[in-house]
Parts: C-alpha cells; sequence; structure tokens
C-alpha cells in the first residue's frame, strides 16, 4: 500500500517536472524573435539551393574612360602667358586715361561710357605708355563679377605696331618757334568767311588764336568754316601737305559745356568734311564739371602725341569761357575770390590748354583755335577774357551788329590781326597788305567790312586781290 502512494507521487513530481519544462519551453519561444526572419533565402539571394558551398560569380562593373579635353591654346607674349587667351575676343581702340594707382582705361570716345576698356598697370609700365595714346588690341567682354572689359594684348599705339615704337620724345622738352607757315584756308571765290580770315588774321601751324565773339554773331558758322578750308587744303590721306612737308593735318574739336544739338552738328560736319580721320571730344553742359574739364585734358594729350610723331594737330576749342567756368567749379577753392565769384587758381589749368599750342622746330605743330565769350552780362566772362587777351599771338573779333544787319562773316576788320604776320605772308604779299590796311582805315567802322566783302567778291582769289591793290 505504502509503495502504491510513493509511486503515484513520484509520477506526479515527474509529470509536474514536464509540465515546467514546456511552459519554459513556449516562454522562450516566445520571447526570443526568429533568427534571419527578415533576411532572404540563399537561393532567393544568390541562385542556389540552400546548403550550396559554391560562391555566386562576381560580375566587374565596366567603367568608361573619358579622354581629357585638350589644354586650351596659350598666349605666351615675351615668354609671359597672357590670361584668359582662350575666350573670344574683340579688336578694340581707345585714348588711354591712366588712374592715380597706375592702371588704366580706353575710352572710345574720350568720355566714359560702357564700352571702356580696362588695361593693367604692367602693360602701361611695359610699353611705356602716356596719356592720351591710341591704343588698340584684343579684349574680352567682363566677367561677372567685373566691370569693364579686359585688354589682353596691346597691338598698336597710335596707329603703330608695336614692334616700330621706338624712343618718343617730350612734348614739354621740344622747342617752340614762331609760326611762319600759314595755313590757307580760302577755297572758292564764294566762301567770304576763309577768304577774310587769310587777309585779315591769317592762322599759322603752330598758332594760339581766339576768336572773341558776342552772342549770336555767327561764331559756330565760323568754326564750321573754318574747319571745312583745313580739311579740304589739307586733307589727311597723303594727298595734303602740313607745315611740316608730311601728311595733312589731324583735325580735332574740342566743345565743353556745349548744347546738345551743336554737339551733333559739329559731330557730323567733321565726320564729313575729314572722311572720318578728325575727332571730336564733347562734353554737355549738363554734365559734372570735372567731366567737362577731363574731356577737354584728355583731348589736349592726344593731340600732344600726335605731335609728338611729327604731325600738325590743329585743334578748334569752343570754349574757352566755358572750360574756365567748369575749372571754377570742379577744383577745390582757394579762399581767394574775383570779380563775378571768380576762383583765380582755375585760370591756370584753362591756361596750360591755351598755351600747349606751338609750332615746333623742325617737327610738327599743334595749333589751337579758341573762342571766347564776350558782353554776356556776366563779370566773369569779362574777367576771363581780359586773363587770355595777351595770351594768344593772333585774335579775331566778331560783332553783333553787323551779325544783326545780315552781313557775315561780322568780323572787326580793324581790331583782328595776327602777331608776327610777316613770317605768314611773305616779303612779296606784304606790301599790299599794308596798303590793304591802310585803305580800310580810311573808311568807318560801319562800312569797313561791307566795303572788303564787296571788293573780294568781284575777285575769284585772295591772291587776285591783292594783285588789284597795286593800282589803287
Amino acid at each position: 500500500m505504502a509503495s502504491k502512494v510513493t509511486t503515484k507521487k513520484v509520477s506526479r513530481v515527474s509529470s509536474a517536472k514536464k509540465t515546467v519544462k514546456k511552459a519554459s519551453q513556449a516562454k522562450k519561444e516566445v520571447v526570443a524573435p526568429p533568427k534571419f526572419s527578415a533576411l532572404k533565402t540563399q537561393t532567393e539571394v544568390f541562385g542556389v539551393a540552400g546548403g550550396s558551398s559554391e560562391a555566386p560569380p562576381v560580375v566587374e562593373p565596366q567603367i568608361k574612360y573619358t579622354p581629357a579635353p585638350p589644354a586650351p591654346p596659350k598666349l605666351v607674349i615675351d615668354e609671359r602667358i597672357i590670361p584668359d587667351s582662350n575666350l573670344p575676343t574683340e579688336f578694340v581702340e581707345g585714348i588711354l586715361d591712366i588712374a592715380n594707382e597706375g592702371s588704366g582705361l580706353l575710352r572710345p570716345g574720350f568720355s566714359a561710357s560702357d564700352r571702356d576698356v580696362y588695361i593693367s598697370a604692367s602693360q602701361i609700365r611695359r610699353f611705356n605708355l602716356r596719356v592720351g595714346d591710341k591704343i588698340g588690341g584684343q579684349a574680352r567682354r567682363p566677367k561677372e563679377n567685373e566691370r569693364f572689359w579686359g585688354l589682353l594684348k596691346v597691338e598698336t599705339i597710335n596707329n603703330d605696331a608695336v614692334e616700330a615704337l621706338g624712343e618718343r620724345p617730350d612734348f614739354d622738352n621740344l622747342i617752340a618757334i614762331y609760326p611762319d607757315a600759314q595755313i590757307k584756308l580760302a577755297t572758292e571765290k564764294d566762301q567770304m568767311t576763309t577768304r577774310m580770315i587769310d587777309l585779315i588774321a591769317p592762322i599759322g601751324f603752330g598758332q594760339r588764336g581766339l576768336i572773341v565773339s558776342p552772342p549770336k554773331a555767327g561764331k559756330t558758322w565760323l568754326i564750321k568754316d573754318i574747319i571745312s578750308g583745313i580739311a579740304k587744303n589739307y586733307p589727311e590721306n597723303g594727298k595734303g601737305l602740313g607745315g611740316n612737308g608730311k601728311s595733312g593735318v589731324h583735325l580735332m574739336a574740342v566743345l565743353i559745356g556745349e548744347r546738345p544739338e551743336e554737339v551733333t552738328d559739329i559731330v557730323r560736319h567733321v565726320k564729313e568734311v575729314t572722311d572720318g580721320h578728325g575727332e571730336v571730344a564733347s562734353s554737355n553742359f549738363d554734365e559734372a564739371p570735372y567731366d567737362q574739364t577731363r574731356v577737354g585734358e584728355l583731348a589736349l594729350e592726344r593731340a600732344k602725341r600726335l605731335v609728338e610723331k611729327g604731325k600738325d594737330v590743329v585743334i578748334l576749342l569752343d570754349s574757352i569761357t566755358r572750360m574756365a567756368r567748369a575749372y571754377n567749379l570742379a577744383l577745390p577753392t582757394s579762399g581767394r575770390t574775383l570779380t563775378g565769384g571768380f576762383d583765380p587758381v582755375a585760370l591756370f589749368p584753362a591756361k596750360k590748354f591755351f598755351g600747349a599750342a606751338r609750332k615746333i622746330d623742325q617737327a610738327g605743330s599743334l595749333t589751337i583755335i579758341g573762342t571766347c565769350l564776350v558782353d554776356t552780362g556776366s563779370r566773369m566772362d569779362d574777367l576771363i577774357y581780359e586773363e587770355f587777351k595777351g595770351t594768344g599771338n593772333m585774335e579775331l573779333h566778331l560783332v553783333r551788329k553787323l551779325a544783326e544787319r545780315r552781313v557775315y562773316p561780322a568780323i572787326d576788320v580793324s581790331r583782328s590781326g595776327t602777331r608776327q604776320e610777316e613770317l605768314l605772308y611773305g616779303k612779296d604779299a606784304m606790301p599790299q597788305i599794308v596798303t590793304l590796311r591802310r585803305m580800310l582805315d580810311m573808311v568807318s567802322d560801319d562800312e569797313r567790312t561791307e566795303m572788303l566783302l564787296e571788293r573780294l567778291r568781284k575777285t575769284e582769289t585772295n591772291e587776285e586781290f591783292i594783285t588789284s591793290l597795286k593800282t589803287v
């Protein structure tokens, strides 16, 4: 009986152990996640049956090797590599204006514009460039962060190849002499303006002349007639000869503080009569005073560079009065004031411009004919005329009364004249010129100009008119 009880207890214990063991196994199966449940089978990955030890074949990716583009051609000048030479370029020309830091800008039209070309200080030093040089070369367009075009290579300087550029003289060191060769202005029988100027106030190569004019006296027409006479008698195309016996005369019109419509008129006239060889440097009256003065300074430097080459240059400046007024506003005040509120400091730059005219000994010449305004009602204008009255060696006075009577040219014969005129007329014609002066002095002021015009219309040329004076 006891053995049966013991057997039952053992069986119960063993069954309880089995139940606990099964529960623990079930617990483990629930808690532990199945391993590799998220991975694919070997068949799905390698395409072989499970359990196979063979590795799949390794397929190497095919890499295409693209050859590098050829290096852009390098522009080498004198063992120096010019940067950006592979960019599209364009041949440009302009007048050099050098800044204080040494670099410069090529200005196509003497004044600032969006077509200005930057030139580095190293190129300026290498070629010994000067303000006013006409530079030509290949330039590239401005980049995104740049303002101006960039000059890559200097090819021409004042229309000469760089290789042909030799040692240049300095304008300030050239020897100035009296004008001894006349610029003939007369062209046709009916062109009375130029015929009268040749007789009354002749212009020589290297002359420093003043055209003194009140308002509405025909000053602009007088300037255009002078331009036409010079362009026809001394064309800058190799057919005409200047005072130095070389090709033609280079014409320049410098307009300071002018009206825009008159600028257009002069530009078209110069382009027409000179076949595009002449130059016009202009500034309007609504521009800043510094811009007006800078245009005049750059034009003068351009003329000096041509004279250094031995050329004859004629500048017609309109006007000295407005140039001095612009300097009066552009320059810092000196603390002193003359009549009409004019600062004396403003006189020196204008006089420096006018005083640059001279005949160079055995070389070229720079002729400057400037206009000066009088009888404008401004005391400042009268002061400017008085300051410049003794600086020129030729004066041509216009009279408003004659212009109001429609007598053109309205030249005051008695007050107009040229210093050392015997050097221009020559010994043969000088006695007849003296006779003409004495004849005109015997006539009243109101009839003097009209009588001379009437006598000139009866002859074909001035030479014929002078010859006829012998019988008077």
